[in-house]
C-alpha cells in the first residue's frame, strides 16, 4: 500500500480522469472521487474508485486535491465558490492543489495566486498522451510549481505517467502543452494538405509517407498520427477518425494557443490560421473525430464540395 500522501481528492472523472482516479487507487492509494456528472460519478465507483457525494466532502481531509476540469472557469469558480464556500475556504490548511486540467496560462496563474494567497500550495501539470496514456499510466506531465511542491506529488505523478517535465513556475505547465499543441495543430493541417496534394500529383500514400517519414518534412503528425489509412496502421484514419485526440479538444487547445497569442503579443500567424480551422472543422461534424480527420475537410474542399 501507499503510504505518506494522505487522502487525495480526485475532482472531475472524465475520460481522462476516470483511469488516472482507477491508477491511483490501484496503488493503493486513499481516494475520494466526485463529479458533477451523475453517469461519470456511476461510471468510477463501478470501476473501483471511491466517490462521495459532493467536491467540498471529496477535499474536507484531503492532503491533496486533484483537479481534472474542462476549463479554467470551471476550475476558479470551485476555487472561489459560487453559491457557497469554494474549496480554498474548505480544505485543511497547507493543502497542495494539483491541477492536470488543460486552460488558459493566466486562469492557470490565478489559480496558483488564489491558492497561495489562501496559505495553499499549487502545481498546474497538464498532461499529454491521450486515454491510451491515462489508462496505462505513460502521460506526459508538464509541470508548474515551485521546485518542492513538485517533489511532495512526484510520487503521485509517477503513478500516472511516464515522464514528467518541470517547465518553471505557476503556470509553466500550461504555456509549454499550449505551445506544443499549437506545433501539433499546425503540423497536422501541413501533413493533411500535402498528402491531398499528394493524391492531386498522382503519388500514393505509402510513397508520400516513404519519403517524408526519412527526410525533411518527418513529424509525429505523419510517423504516428498520419493523417491516410494504410501506412501507420495504429492511426485513427484506419479507424474512419475515431479519436485519439478529439477534434473538439483540438480546436479548445488552439484557442487558448490563441490567447496567449493575443495577450503576449506574438506576431503569429500560423497559429491562429489553425485555430480557426480547427473550429470550423469542429462545428462541421468533427468535433467527435480525431482531429486528423482535418484531412477530409481538406479534401472536400480541393474538390469544390464546400
Amino acid at each position: 500500500m501507499a503510504t505518506g500522501t494522505g487522502t487525495i481528492a480526485f475532482l472531475g472523472l472524465g475520460h481522462m480522469g476516470l483511469p488516472m482516479a482507477k491508477n491511483l487507487v490501484a496503488a493503493g492509494h486513499a481516494v475520494k472521487a466526485f463529479d458533477v456528472v451523475p453517469a461519470a460519478l456511476e461510471a468510477a465507483a463501478t470501476a473501483g474508485i471511491p466517490t462521495v457525494d459532493s467536491a467540498n466532502e471529496a477535499v474536507a481531509d484531503a492532503s491533496v486535491v486533484l483537479t481534472m476540469f474542462p476549463g479554467g472557469q470551471q476550475l476558479l469558480d470551485a476555487y472561489r465558490g459560487v453559491d457557497g464556500p469554494g474549496l480554498l475556504a474548505v480544505v485543511r490548511p497547507d493543502t497542495l492543489f494539483l491541477d492536470c486540467s488543460t486552460i488558459n496560462v493566466d486562469d492557470a496563474r490565478e489559480a496558483a495566486r488564489l491558492a497561495v494567497e489562501a496559505g495553499h500550495r499549487s502545481v498546474d501539470a497538464p498532461v499529454s498522451g491521450g486515454v491510451v496514456g491515462a489508462e496505462a499510466g505513460t502521460l506526459t506531465f508538464m509541470i508548474g510549481a515551485l521546485p518542492e511542491d513538485l517533489e511532495s506529488v512526484r510520487p503521485l505523478l509517477e503513478i500516472m505517467g511516464g515522464k514528467l517535465v518541470h517547465c518553471g513556475d505557476h503556470g509553466a505547465g500550461q504555456a509549454a502543452k499550449v505551445c506544443n499543441n499549437m506545433i501539433l495543430g499546425v503540423s497536422m493541417i501541413a501533413a493533411s494538405e500535402a498528402f491531398v496534394l499528394g493524391e492531386k500529383l498522382g503519388l500514393t500514400h505509402q510513397a508520400l509517407y516513404d519519403v517524408v517519414s526519412t527526410a525533411s518534412g518527418q513529424c509525429w503528425a505523419v510517423t504516428t498520427n498520419c493523417p491516410v489509412p494504410g501506412p501507420v496502421p495504429t492511426s485513427p484514419a484506419n479507424r474512419d477518425y475515431q479519436p485519439g485526440f478529439a477534434g473538439a479538444l483540438m480546436a479548445k487547445d488552439l484557442g487558448l494557443a490563441l490567447k496567449a497569442i493575443e495577450s503576449t503579443g506574438v506576431a503569429a500567424e500560423l497559429g491562429p490560421m489553425a485555430a480557426a480551422m480547427y473550429e470550423r472543422f469542429r462545428d462541421e461534424g468533427g468535433a467527435g473525430r480525431d482531429f486528423s480527420g482535418i484531412i477530409t475537410d481538406i479534401r472536400d474542399r480541393s474538390n469544390g464540395a464546400h
